[in-house]
C-alpha cells in the first residue's frame, strides 16, 4: 500500500504555499516533511485527510493504494492522524478511548482487540484508568494505537513528538516508526527537528511562502 501526492497547487486565492510538488511513499516507510512555520507542511497533510479549512485550496490528487481518494470525504479515506496533543477523550477510560476506534464487530472481539493493543503498548491492566493518570508518554502510546486500531490505509504525523522530553521523545519515536513498518503502513511527518527524520533520503525540504 503505497502513497502518492501530487500537488500542483496548495494555498489561499492570493497566496501560494507549495506548487509542481510530487511525493511518494511506500508501504511501511515514513516521509519526513520539514520547513518553516507557514510554509505549508500542515496544510497538506489537512489535504490528505481532507480536512483543509475553508479559505485553502488544493489542485492535484492524492492516490492511496492505486485509488483516487481526491474528492472522497475524510470518514472513507482510511487516513489516521497522529498530533502534538494525543487527543484522548477526558470522559472515557483508557480502554474506552482504544474502542472508540475499532471498526464495528463481535463485541468480544473488539474487546480483544483494545486488549492486545494495550500489551502491545506496555500498558496491560490500565485499560480501567483515566486518561489523566498516566504520563505524558503513557498518553502518546494510547493515542498512536487508538489511530492504528482504526485500522488506517495511510498515518499523518503531525509533530506528534515535539512536547516530550528528549528521552521520552526518542522512545517512543523508535516505537511509532517500528509499528508503521511493521504495518506496512506509508506515513507522512511534519516536524521542525533533524532527529524525527526515519530516512534521510525520505526528507523533503519545504521553503518560507
Amino acid at each position: 500500500m503505497s502513497l502518492q501526492l501530487q500537488i500542483t497547487r496548495l494555498g489561499t486565492p492570493r497566496q501560494t504555499l507549495l506548487a509542481a510538488l510530487d511525493l511518494a511513499v511506500p508501504p511501511g516507510e515514513v516521509l519526513t516533511l520539514m520547513g518553516p512555520s507557514g510554509c505549508g507542511k500542515s496544510s497538506l497533510l489537512a489535504a490528505v485527510a481532507g480536512t483543509l479549512p475553508a479559505g485553502l485550496q488544493f489542485e492535484g490528487r492524492v492516490t492511496l493504494d492505486g485509488q483516487d481518494i481526491t474528492d472522497w470525504p475524510t470518514e472513507r479515506r482510511g487516513v489516521g492522524l497522529l498530533f502534538q496533543d494525543d487527543l484522548l477523550f477526558a470522559h472515557m477510560t483508557v480502554a474506552e478511548n482504544l474502542l472508540f476506534a475499532v471498526p464495528p464487530g463481535p463485541p468480544a472481539e473488539r474487546r480483544a482487540q483494545v486488549d492486545a493493543a494495550l500489551a502491545e503498548a506496555g500498558l496491560h491492566g490500565m485499560g480501567a484508568r483515566d486518561p489523566a493518570s498516566l504520563s505524558g508518554g503513557q498518553r502518546s502510546r494510547v493515542a498512536l494505537m487508538r489511530a492504528l486500531l482504526a485500522r488506517p490505509r495511510a498515518l499523518l504525523l503531525d509533530e506528534p513528538f515535539s512536547r516530550l522530553d528528549t528521552a521520552l521523545r526518542a522512545q517512543f519515536r523508535a516505537f511509532v516508526f517500528d509499528h508503521i513498518r511493521q504495518r506496512g503502513i506509508p506515513a507522512v511527518l511534519v516536524t521542525h527537528d533533524e532527529a524525527d527524520v526515519a530516512d534521510p533520503a525520505r526528507r523533503v525540504q519545504l521553503g518560507a511562502s
